[in-house]
């Protein structure tokens, strides 16, 4: 089955998941897995599950975001970022609205056994990153529009993810662990960075005051400098803490990291930037995984 632009149905779908960015769900549920199996307490379904609910939370809140922007009036035909199918005409709002409510159920149905697993205070914390996820950009006084979107992401890409993926696992709360978290929040917090840096105009043309459009474009690349900074800082704390040296592999992260700042700083041009934002993605992995691989030496 074809849309009428003559794509496969499936493709739009796929498309408007993001599937370049979504490496910053998968990996932090692949570092908390690696801190579970060092520990001896590697459990595979809970990490499946645990996989299933920060990828579905990720795609439900692209789809919801993708909505919710044209709604708003902050995604025109002079978008600079790449095309959302909702302002493309891809899809209806309603079918990009349900499309992101069963995201959100996948999301809910995979984390119920997590709850049986790990006990109810993992239901408030689904929830909470769900109805986030859901509400990221709906309305004036929603995350994104308020500049608050970044905190979200460190938080629930972070700590949230990863700390939380041990505990299902462990059944026991780390706050080292934790901490390491904050390193894939950096990274994917960094992907937020290039998206708005690369959208101010249009951000601030709609009233979407985020960062960026509150501090300048300088500022989001100071920001995007900052959020490297704090990961490479992230591993040799972990690295101190745990007596475990193996961990600093993932400083070798870092350079790409900075190139990409440097990248960012010296253009505005969307088709530079574009690719920029699948780069910090695959940065973010390839840190989670020297940090991984450092994690079991």
């Amino acid at each position: 089955m074809r849309s009428e632009q003559g794509r496969p149905k499936w493709a739009i779908w796929i498309w408007a998941a993001r599937p370049k960015t979504l490496w910053a769900a998968v990996a932090p549920v692949l570092l908390g897995t690696t801190f579970a199996f060092g520990e001896e307490a590697f459990h595979a379904l809970s990490a499946c599950c645990a996989l299933l609910v920060a990828l579905f939370i990720q795609v439900g809140t692209n789809y919801a975001n993708d909505y919710q922007d044209f709604a708003q009036g902050a995604d025109t035909e002079d978008r600079k970022g790449p095309m959302r199918i909702t302002q493309a005409g891809l899809a209806s709002p309603r079918a990009v609205r349900a499309a992101a409510a069963i995201a959100f159920l996948i999301a809910f149905l995979a984390g119920l056994y997590l709850v049986v697993r790990g006990g109810w205070v993992l239901l408030f914390v689904g929830l909470a990153s769900i109805l986030c996820g859901a509400i990221y950009s709906a309305g004036r006084y929603s995350l994104a529009y308020l500049g608050l979107a970044d905190l979200f992401v460190l938080v629930f890409f972070g700590p949230v993810a990863v700390a939380g993926t041990h505990y299902v696992q462990a059944l026991a709360f780390s706050w080292p662990v934790a901490l390491a978290g904050l390193g894939p929040g950096f990274f994917a917090t960094a992907i937020l960075l290039v998206n708005n840096t690369r959208d101010i105009a249009e951000d601030r043309a709609a009233g979407k005051k985020t960062l960026v459009v509150r501090w300048g474009r300088s500022a989001g690349v100071l920001l995007y400098g900052v959020c490297v900074a704090g990961a490479a800082i992230v591993v040799m704390v972990s690295a101190m803490l745990a007596g475990n040296w193996w961990m600093l592999i993932a400083l070798i992260a870092i350079p790409w990291g900075l190139a990409n700042m440097r990248t960012l700083r010296a253009t505005s041009d969307p088709a530079v930037l574009n690719p920029l934002l699948g780069s910090t993605s695959r940065l973010l992995l390839a840190y989670c995984l020297l940090f991984s691989f450092g994690r079991i030496m």
